[in-house]
C-alpha cells in the first residue's frame, strides 16, 4: 500500500475505532495528504515500500486519514480496535506516537487529542479514589485544597525535611509532598523521610484538629517504586507521589495494579511533559498525556496555573482539566494540581479559572514568605477563606498580618 492508499475521506469512524487528531507539518516539497498518509501507514501496517509478505486482508488493519483540513495542518486517523492490545498504553503509545514522529516526510507534528472507544477504556482500572474518593479521605468538601512542595527541593535533611512540613501544616496547609527529584539521597534517606515526616504530620493533626496528608516521592526503577509505595502503607500513610513521564506508562500501570491493595491516592507529577508537550507544532499535547495517565488509574494531576510560571495559557490548561473531568465511560474524574510559581495574591485568580475541585500547590509562595514557612501557609489559607468568603484580598490583608506580608512581597509577581 502506498502513502496515499491510506486516505479514505468518505470513511466514518466506527465506535470501536481508536480516533487521533494529528497536526502535520510536511516537509519542504512534500504534499500534505501524502505527509498524512504516511503517518496513517507508518502508525498501523505500512512502510516505505510495496512488501511480498502482505495478507490479502490488510486493508481491514489499515489506519484512515478520514478528516483533513489543509489550511490549519489538521488531519483526523482512525485505527481499528484490533490493532491495540486491551490494557496496554507503551503499545498505544509505540503506534500512534512512535516511529511517525522521525519520518523524513514531515517537519513537524503533533498528537492533539485522542478518542478512545469504551471496549478499551474498560479494559484499564481508572483511578482508585477520583476526586469523590479525595474529598471523603480528606474530609475537605467545598472548598480546594491547599498543598506544599517542601523547598528547597534538594538539600535538605529528613529531619530538616520533616520540620518543614509540620510548619506548613501547623499554619494551615492540607498536603506536604516531595518535589519531583527528592528520592532516596545521601543525605535524605526515603524511608527515615517518611517516618519522621508522618510523625509530624500526626503532631500537627493532634494540635490544629484538621486531617493532614503527606505525598512522599516514590519515583524510581519499578520494583523499588513499588517497595516504596508498600513502605509508605505500612507506615500510615494514605498518599503517594509518582512522576509519571519518567517512570514511564507501563511502571505507572504497575503502580496502579499494585494500589488495588495498598489502597493510597496517587498524585502524578508531570516532570518532563515539556519535552513532549511545549512546542506547539510537535510532539504531544498535555490534554492527550492527562487522558492517558486517568485511564491508568492517577488520582490527581498537574494541569498548569495560567498564572505562575508555567508556560500554558488559559485555554490549554481548561482543556488539560476537561479531560480528567469528562464522562469517560465510567472513569472517575481527577482531581487538577495547579502548582509553579503560586503566592497567596495569586488565589482569587486561581478559584475564578479552576473552581473548588482543584489542589493548589504553593512552594516558593509558602517557604518563601518574609517571616517563614508557617507564616507563609497562614498568609495563603488567610488568601482562600477571604475569597471564598467574598472579601477582597486588600480588605483582608488589613486584618491579616502574615497575608499582608507576603501581599508586600509579591506585589509585582
Amino acid at each position: 500500500m502506498q502513502y496515499l492508499d491510506f486516505l479514505d475521506l468518505e470513511y466514518k469512524p466506527s465506535s470501536d475505532d481508536i480516533v487521533c487528531a494529528f497536526y502535520v507539518e510536511p516537509e519542504r516539497g512534500v504534499d500534505f495528504k501524502r505527509a498524512c498518509g504516511a503517518v496513517a501507514s507508518e502508525s498501523s501496517v505500512g512502510t516505505w515500500t510495496e512488501v511480498t509478505t502482505a495478507p490479502r486482508n490488510i486493508r481491514e488493519y489499515a489506519a484512515k486519514v478520514f478528516w483533513l483540513d489543509p489550511r490549519r495542518r489538521l488531519a483526523k486517523i482512525a485505527y481499528p480496535k484490533d490493532l491495540f492490545e486491551p490494557g496496554n498504553v507503551p503499545q498505544l503509545l509505540s503506534s500512534i506516537a512512535g516511529n511517525i514522529f522521525g519520518m523524513r516526510v514531515v517537519r513537524n507534528l503533533r498528537l492533539v487529542d485522542l478518542w478512545l472507544p469504551r471496549k478499551y477504556v474498560r479494559s484499564f482500572r481508572g483511578p482508585k479514589f477520583g476526586i469523590e474518593g479525595i474529598r471523603k479521605v480528606t474530609k475537605i468538601r467545598n472548598r480546594p485544597l491547599l498543598g506544599t512542595i517542601v523547598k528547597p527541593k534538594l538539600g535538605l535533611t529528613a529531619e530538616r525535611h520533616a520540620r518543614v512540613a509540620y510548619e506548613a501544616w501547623v499554619g494551615g496547609i492540607d498536603i506536604v509532598k516531595d518535589d519531583e527529584n527528592l528520592s532516596s539521597l545521601r543525605f535524605n534517606r526515603f524511608k527515615r523521610r517518611v517516618e519522621l515526616t508522618l510523625k509530624f504530620k500526626e503532631k500537627a493533626e493532634r494540635e490544629t484538629g484538621e486531617r493532614k496528608f503527606y505525598m512522599p516521592n516514590v519515583t524510581a526503577e519499578t520494583k523499588t517504586m513499588l517497595e516504596r509505595a508498600k513502605l509508605v502503607r505500612n507506615l500510615g500513610g494514605e498518599y503517594i507521589m509518582v512522576d509519571v513521564i519518567t517512570v514511564g506508562f507501563g511502571a505507572l500501570q504497575s503502580l496502579r495494579e499494585a494500589n488495588e491493595e495498598l489502597e493510597l491516592v496517587v498524585h502524578a507529577h508531570r516532570a518532563g511533559h515539556a519535552a513532549l508537550t511545549k512546542n506547539p507544532k510537535h510532539g504531544i499535547a498535555m490534554k492527550v498525556i492527562a487522558k492517558l495517565v486517568r485511564l491508568i488509574g492517577v488520582d490527581q494531576l498537574h494541569v498548569g496555573t495560567v498564572v505562575g510560571k508555567m508556560f500554558e495559557g488559559k485555554k490549554d490548561v481548561l482543556a488539560n482539566c476537561d479531560a480528567l473531568k469528562e464522562r469517560f465511560f465510567g472513569l472517575k474524574p481527577v482531581l487538577p494540581v495547579a502548582s509553579g510559581g503560586l503566592h497567596p495574591g495569586h488565589i482569587p485568580e486561581l478559584l475564578r479559572i479552576f473552581g473548588n475541585d482543584v489542589v493548589l500547590q504553593f512552594g516558593g509562595g509558602c517557604h518563601g514568605h518574609p517571616w517563614g514557612t508557617r507564616a507563609g501557609a497562614k498568609a495563603i489559607r488567610q488568601a482562600l477563606e477571604a475569597t471564598l468568603s467574598g472579601v477582597s484580598l486588600k480588605r483582608a490583608s488589613k486584618e491579616n498580618e502574615e497575608l499582608r506580608a507576603a501581599l508586600g512581597a509579591w506585589s509585582s509577581s
